[in-house]
């Protein structure tokens, strides 16, 4: 099942037997299971007959004996496995599954990683009707703005494109942590604002106006007194800019402004997916592939590879690079 679909059925009070949610992404699991703990029982019921437990503090037999006790003064018993993949074994669990209890809901958030599907447990909870399965996968990137803009359309504001794009380049693809940036951000703002580049600054402190965006811009418009500006903002905040951030966000940068080049001439849809960007965002890297020839990108993608490896430590015992950084921005520029 889809993640709507299974929150649609929990909402339409339809419930399954057992439910197995595994993958690499741990917002979605997170968020089926804070509604199953939330709203299958009332209030009154949920200290009786509602049991969250972890992975790592009980044995799959535990589990099990769980699982199959009966409600006390209701139709459900709801049993949460959290940390599901810290269980040492999964013999038991397949035991339980082929005949579950019909008034239990038994949930296993398997987190941060997948469940080998060639494993016979898979085999088995992929092919039983009790269990609805859930695969959390990790976001594509070029994904992180459809997001942002869903998240905050369900609670009632929408968001400027350059704002949008401020965000999802600096918060990357993690759910969990975009989500805790966005609660931030709404504490403060009336409902139906329409959040700008402003609000983003006053309220997750990403500058508007000295960020990797407008360095990229200043790139693309051959403006060299606005980028070395914003590189002194860089070294002058090196906490909030550090220069190992930086350099693979401009790296990632300048390498889709290379496949750009090389897709040009296809259908606007077909080259933002494979150089994994969203549409909203196409027109900046077609602005930069007519600003720099692939030569010249070629030559700025293996100066940043250097500069990334030497801010690491490797040929350099200077670990800032910004006055590396400053000698790649003119170099870029000449």
């Amino acid at each position: 099942m889809t993640f709507a679909e299974i929150v649609r059925n929990l909402g339409n009070k339809i419930f399954a037997p057992v439910y197995f949610f595994h993958g690499e992404e741990p917002w979605y699991i997170d968020q089926l299971t804070d509604l199953i703990e939330d709203s299958i029982l009332d209030a009154a019921t949920r200290d009786f007959n509602q049991s969250v437990i972890y992975g790592y503090d009980v044995t799959p037999r535990e589990v099990v004996d769980l699982a199959r006790q009966f409600p006390m003064m209701g139709n459900y018993q709801v049993v949460i496995v959290k940390e599901a993949q810290e269980l040492k074994s999964w013999d038991e669990i397949e035991k339980y599954i082929a005949q579950p209890l019909s008034t239990t809901i038994l949930v296993l958030a398997h987190k941060h990683k997948k469940v080998d599907k060639r494993k016979a447990f898979y085999k088995t909870i992929t092919g039983s009707k009790n269990v609805v399965v859930f695969e959390s996968v990790k976001i594509r990137d070029n994904k992180i703005p459809d997001f942002i803009k869903e998240e905050l359309a369900k609670k009632g504001f929408n968001i400027e494109s350059r704002a949008l794009q401020l965000m999802a380049e600096y918060l990357g693809n993690d759910l969990g942590k975009i989500n805790n940036e966005l609660q931030k951000l709404l504490i403060n703002l009336p409902p139906n604002t329409r959040i700008n580049e402003g609000h983003i600054e006053q309220n997750i402190g990403i500058s508007k106006d000295f960020n990797v965006f407008e360095l990229q811009n200043a790139l693309v418009q051959r403006n060299i007194l606005k980028a070395q500006r914003i590189v002194n903002y860089f070294e002058a905040n090196p906490k909030d800019n550090p220069i190992q951030m930086l350099t693979p966000m401009l790296h990632n940068f300048f390498m889709k402004v290379f496949l750009y080049s090389n897709l040009a001439g296809n259908p606007p849809n077909i080259i933002a997916s494979e150089i994994g960007v969203s549409p909203y965002f196409l027109s900046e890297y077609a602005l930069a592939a007519k600003s720099f020839s692939p030569l010249k990108v070629k030559g700025v993608i293996s100066d940043l590879r250097k500069l990334d490896l030497k801010s690491k430590g490797v040929d350099s015992t200077d670990s800032t690079g910004y006055d590396d950084l400053k000698v790649l921005v003119y170099k870029i520029l000449n």
